[in-house]
């Protein structure tokens, strides 16, 4: 299979293309190589045998000339993470909307009919809670007055009592609740509207916390973990936001990367859109991802700093069951041992 990879010289992507080549795929690269994520004056590096073509998912006429004799289309290129500020929202509905329409309608052009989309958990919002009297409810949004006390945890909509927090499904009910997430969720029903007027197939991976070597390192855009690494390298105390109480799903760049291969290789592809967690399943606080990390590294022990960023969510967890049902994937990197690894992993310079 010939895939063409979009934003194949980034974190995810560059780990997904050598699973590809280790699966004896051709591949080639579209990526813009954002400043955000790429440092000037550092030339990108893929493999020997992989067509590098530097360019925007924005520009069609780069986007054709990447699609020519492509198979399948793996679409890693997006801006990532929580952002600077409101500022961020044209770039990010530049990239992430207008330059998946882009894609897709030159994928309809040229013929190409499979498409595995780098989704992401943040399409879920506040995930699923249950109240103690009225059931499973949707968490009302934080405020920030809460926050300002360190009442982190959603209250019920209803009564206002405590809930607890469930994995989420692919059947629970998307709720973005900031621009990264809007412009993702939008990616997927650009996605799905393609595949009911083309007859394509779309495979849209939710992806959970993603870590990993090669992260971008030092920007507002990065990972929390690669965060906390650099805090580590520096000498300093890995600083937790809110209680660190915050749950979360850490999964491996190379299990990601599985679940990209499992999604391309799939037969018969989807008919239509088939949305999927790629989890571990084995949620973790970003208390214990800090310490597991300042334990691996030797310290600095992490300080837990009731500070809050307007936009986040307090718990997220998934189920991995119906990847493992229909794509076969189940992740294999287990959190301690990821960790530990990641401690000494090679990071992307910063920018």
């Amino acid at each position: 299979m010939r895939v063409l990879v979009t934003g194949g010289a980034g974190f995810i992507g560059s780990h997904v293309v050598h699973a590809c080549l280790g699966r004896g795929h051709e591949v080639r690269v579209l990526d813009a190589l954002l400043p955000a994520v790429h440092p000037a004056g550092v030339a990108p590096t893929v493999p020997d045998g992989v067509e590098l073509l530097v360019g925007d998912v924005r520009d069609r006429e780069v986007v054709d000339r990447a699609l020519e004799g492509v198979d399948a289309v793996c679409h890693q290129a997006a801006m990532v993470g929580l952002g600077v500020d409101v500022q961020d929202m044209p770039e990010y509905a530049g990239i992430n909307g207008f330059g998946t329409g882009v894609l897709l309608a030159g994928m309809a052009g040229a013929d190409v009919g499979r498409l595995v989309l780098a989704s992401s958990m943040v399409v879920y919002g506040e995930g699923t809670y249950e109240c103690p009297v009225d059931g499973v409810v949707p968490a009302a949004p934080r405020r920030r007055a809460d926050l300002d006390e360190g009442r982190f945890d959603p209250p019920c909509p209803v009564c206002g009592r405590q809930l607890s927090w469930g994995p989420v499904t692919e059947e629970t009910a998307p709720d973005p609740r900031n621009t990264y997430a809007a412009t993702k969720l939008g990616q997927e029903h650009l996605a799905s509207a393609w595949a009911s007027s083309t007859g394509g197939g779309v495979i849209a991976l939710r992806y959970h916390n993603v870590y990993g070597p090669h992260m971008p390192r030092d920007t507002p855009y990065a990972g929390v973990a690669a965060v906390f690494r650099s805090a580590l390298e520096s000498g300093r105390a890995p600083r937790v936001f809110e209680d660190g109480g915050q749950q979360r799903d850490f999964v491996h760049v190379t299990d990601v990367a599985e679940a990209n291969l499992r999604a391309l290789e799939i037969e018969p592809p989807p008919a239509a859109l088939r949305a999927y967690n790629v989890a571990s399943g084995q949620p973790h606080t970003v208390a214990d991802m800090a310490r597991a990390l300042a334990d691996a590294f030797g310290g600095p022990a992490p300080e837990v700093t009731g500070e809050y960023r307007v936009g986040d969510v307090r718990h997220v967890v998934a189920s991995p069951v119906l990847a493992e049902e229909e794509l076969g994937f189940r992740a294999e990197v287990a959190f301690a041992d990821g960790m530990r690894a990641f401690a000494t992993d090679p990071l992307r310079p910063a920018p």
